[in-house]
Parts: structure tokens; C-alpha cells; sequence
């Protein structure tokens, strides 16, 4: 099953790490290129910055906001024993979240919710998502699924660094599984057979050096 740009649109990818600053200087050493900042989740306990990796598609990194307390049951992107940095999970677009809450892979998505953060110059920037279930089912290879109703996407505002998302690939020890719940929600997404579950980005930088994300 191949990854695809639609049928829903991939809208971001989310790369946990336990520290924001050092957390975005090591992926900009790995692609050469700058993050720009994105702002604070209120309520969540999150930070993130962002990098436009597509037309309309950005990878996020998120981390513990210190100024927050942490969240009652924790944070929503990993859990307590998760190991980080990691790419925990991937965002789809819809424009009826409430039909796929709904739907036979119901299951699959968590409750539908108003969202807001804090831009760096104070706006703030908001939308409806399907709140990320804990864990993420099948390691993060289903994805949750997002609305930007009237808000202009975020690539809008993001410089592009000419890095471009090539592939992104679900590896784990139950591949039929997934490609079933896959099915449920009309999401394409490469599906590998492999020991050991994982989400693996490969990112194609303006020189030609691709780097995987996993």
C-alpha cells in the first residue's frame, strides 16, 4: 500500500523529543536546513517548532513545554516509558472529522476537539482534530486526523527549505493488521513487515542526501 499525498492529505508528521531546542538543533544538523518556531499548546503541556515539507504538509517537533505543567495523564504524544527522540505518529487531513469518528474505524480515532496554540507573535492559531489516542494505535501508523476549517495552513507562513517528504513507511510485526485499519479510514501508507513496530520518514534534502526520520 503506497503512501499518498491523498485520499486524505498527509498534513504533518510529529517527531517527539524530550527537549525542544536540542531536540530541533539535531534534526537541522541531519538536513541542513533551520526550523521555524511554532508556538505553545495550552492545556497540552507542549511546545513545538516547524519545517514545511511539502505544499501543504510540515514536520513537527514537540517537546515538554517547561513553562506548562505537565498534563494530567501525561503527555498526549508519548507514552511514560516511551523512548525519545522518535517519529511517534502522523497527522491526515479531513473535512469531516464527526463521519470518521463516526465510521467503522470509529475505533481507530479519538474524540473530536477544538485545538489552539500560541503563535511566537502572540495570534492565536486554531483548528479541529481527532484528539491523538495513548498509544497511538499500531506504534503511530494510523494516523489522526485534522481540520483547519477557515485558518490558513500553517506551510502558508513557513519558508520553504526545498525539503521535500519522499516516503513515509509503517514497519511492524503485524502488516496485515494494519493495512486492515488502514482500510477502515481510506488512508494509503506503505506497510513493511518487520520485527520490531516503527514510522520511518525518508526526507529528500535540496542536495539529493536523503535522511530517514525514524
Amino acid at each position: 500500500m503506497r503512501f499518498s499525498a491523498s485520499a486524505p492529505l498527509a498534513d504533518h508528521l510529529v517527531y517527539a523529543v524530550s527537549d525542544l531546542a536540542s531536540g530541533v538543533r539535531s534534526v537541522e544538523a541531519l538536513l541542513g536546513v533551520r526550523f521555524s518556531p511554532g508556538g505553545r499548546h495550552p492545556d497540552l503541556g507542549t511546545h513545538n517548532a516547524l519545517l514545511r515539507i511539502g505544499s501543504r504538509t510540515y514536520l513537527e517537533v514537540v517537546a515538554p513545554d517547561p513553562s506548562q505543567a505537565e498534563p494530567p495523564g501525561g503527555y498526549w504524544f508519548a507514552a511514560p516509558d516511551a523512548a525519545l527522540p522518535a517519529l511517534v505518529t502522523w497527522c491526515a487531513r479531513s473535512s469531516d472529522l464527526e463521519a470518521l469518528a463516526a465510521g467503522s474505524g470509529g475505533h481507530l480515532v479519538g474524540p473530536v476537539r477544538p485545538m489552539s496554540r500560541i503563535n511566537p507573535g502572540g495570534d492565536a492559531v486554531r483548528w479541529t482534530l481527532t484528539m491523538p489516542l495513548r498509544p497511538p494505535p499500531h506504534d503511530g501508523a494510523v494516523p489522526f486526523f485534522i481540520d483547519w476549517g477557515g485558518t490558513p495552513h500553517p506551510c502558508t507562513a513557513l519558508p520553504d527549505a526545498r525539503i521535500r517528504l519522499k516516503s513515509l513507511v509503517a514497519r511492524t510485526p503485524q502488516a496485515r493488521a494494519v493495512r486492515d485499519d488502514l482500510e477502515l479510514l481510506s488512508v494509503q501508507l506503505d506497510v513493511a513487515e518487520s520485527a520490531q513496530p516503527s514510522l520511518v520518514a525518508t526526507l529528500a534534502r535540496e542536495d539529493g542526501v536523503e535522511v530517514a526520520l525514524e
